[in-house]
């Protein structure tokens, strides 16, 4: 049972780590008690379920909207919505399940202090492979500039390393482990060794950002879809010649609830380039596009101040239930409005004003660090994020989110443009910092500043290398070589059976 508590309350620390809660001091500390509590756990079986209950713990504390999500806009009564939730808590547990079974031997490793936070890095990065991707314990230093240093050269995984890294010395020293094995974390100093985050700085070109706040209950008649989009086109007028004779670079329209088909539907189209060509500026909007077999694409397209397509972006990563539905949830209703699943686009597309290409991903994308890098790797000097979070409704989730969009902007040193549907639509700088931030529930559009970078930084040049060095030295660690579980250096707790037994 105290092992039992020591896990659950690793799953409450992490979860008070993030929105809506935002204790982020308590990240460098929040794996300490589970980690104490495996290694006092000599069966396997029992490390596992204490992760897999501690895992589904902190994925129901940190992801409870989705209830809300289902209810609300899939069509599900409460009752099977939240069944939806559990057990989707219970496959995502699995992750931390797996951390905990092999955390186990890791930190019977004299270098445990590093064996431990690789382990924990290595299975971080399968989340998005293994089917949703979201909060990687690293976001949660978004506003630690000391930590923030590792951003442009590990990506968030360096965060996340540091984090356990420290919960890992924690426990350690709890068990009363020699003084040396702690001597490990002392590389953590070098963190002033870095480059510190850039100076603000003002951007030298312009932006419109458009927040049309769009009900997400309302009845998609056509007459009704006819005057959302014309509420965007009169907002993104009156912003974008409100500061003539300056004329901005882009106007950008947010991810909307309501489907927008740019190829079928002529007046969407005549109303899109009467837009580009009044406001002289490039528009970026998303649409719903179609594969040559008929399925639908949620995609992002560029139309010139001429009003002639420059291109379009079709989204890779899906939104799990929002987009389609995963195998085990048939029974599950999508979230979207379109009759089939939408699938995911064939290949990475940058967008192309002139000579300025930029990376414009779409919603949920902001969660892979691995995708938002191949755009700056692939020569986009500016990020732009299109969602919609009003589907979240007042809960953490769309503050979650912008976590994500903002790692992502600090990651490869780029201005972020981010435009949502009710919030949370803001600029963002390229050390993750806000330099234009609209308020949230209210009808807006404005002008931002913004700049092109065409620097690359580490991360973006050699992506999740640290990754896989993790990952290496966490298999390094659970090869069946130094302490066994059987030498007096096993980490017995202090006072327990298994130490008096050792003469300890």
């Amino acid at each position: 049972m105290l092992n039992l508590a020591l896990a659950l309350a690793s799953a409450l620390l992490l979860v008070v780590c993030f929105p809506r809660f935002n204790l982020v001091w308590l990240a460098p500390v929040a794996l300490a008690p589970l980690l104490f509590a495996l290694a006092g756990e000599r069966r396997p079986l029992r490390r596992f379920l204490l992760g897999w209950l501690a895992g589904i713990a902190y994925w129901l504390g940190v992801c409870y909207w989705i209830q809300f999500v289902l209810a609300r806009h899939g069509g599900l009564s409460p009752f099977v919505a939240g069944v939806a939730v559990a057990l989707f808590a219970l496959i995502k547990g699995l992750h931390m399940a797996v951390f905990s079974l092999l955390a186990g031997i890791a930190l019977r490793r004299g270098w445990a202090v590093l064996a431990v936070p690789a382990l924990w890095v290595a299975i971080e990065r399968t989340h998005g492979p293994l089917g949703f991707a979201w909060l990687a314990l690293g976001n949660a230093g978004i506003d630690m500039s000391l930590p923030m240093r590792l951003a442009p050269f590990t990506g968030v995984y360096g965060l996340s390393f540091v984090f356990a890294m420290c919960a890992t010395a924690l426990a350690l020293a709890a068990l009363r482990r020699p003084r040396r094995q702690l001597a490990f974390l002392l590389p953590v100093a070098l963190l002033y060794l870095l480059p510190a985050l850039p100076a603000p700085e003002r951007g030298t070109h312009t932006a419109v950002l458009v927040q049309p706040n769009i009900s997400e209950d309302a009845e998609w008649t056509p007459s009704w879809s006819r005057r959302m989009f014309d509420r965007l086109a009169w907002l993104s007028y009156g912003a974008a010649t409100s500061a003539r004779p300056a004329t901005p670079d882009f106007i950008i329209w947010p991810e909307v609830p309501l489907p927008a088909y740019y190829d079928q539907n002529a007046d969407f189209r005549r109303l899109v380039s009467d837009v580009a060509r009044s406001a002289g500026a490039h528009l970026l909007l998303n649409v719903v596009a179609h594969t040559p077999q008929g399925a639908p694409l949620n995609s992002a397209l560029l139309v010139a101040p001429d009003a002639r397509p420059l291109g379009r972006y079709d989204k890779l990563y899906l939104v799990p239930f929002g987009e389609y539905v995963p195998a085990p949830f048939g029974f599950v209703t999508n979230v979207s409005s379109e009759t089939g699943d939408f699938v995911p686009g064939r290949e990475l597309t940058l967008l192309r004003a002139g000579d300025r290409p930029l990376g414009a991903f779409i919603c949920y994308e902001a969660a892979f660090p691995h995708l938002v890098r191949r755009f700056a790797a692939s020569s986009a000097q500016l990020f732009v994020n299109l969602s919609n979070d009003g589907w979240f409704g007042r809960g953490p989730a769309r503050e979650q989110h912008l976590q994500l969009a903002r790692m992502r902007a600090a990651e490869n040193r780029r201005w972020l443009l981010r435009a949502t549907n009710d919030g949370v639509t803001a600029t963002i700088d390229p050390a993750g910092r806000f330099a234009r931030l609209l308020p949230n529930f209210t009808e807006a559009a404005a002008h931002t500043a913004f700049a092109y970078v065409q620097t690359q930084t580490f991360y973006t040049r050699f992506g999740d290398w640290f990754v896989w060095l993790c990952a290496a030295a966490a298999l390094s660690a659970l090869k069946n070589r130094g302490q066994s579980a059987h030498s007096p250096f096993f980490m017995a707790r202090p006072g327990s059976p298994a130490k008096r037994k050792n003469g300890e």
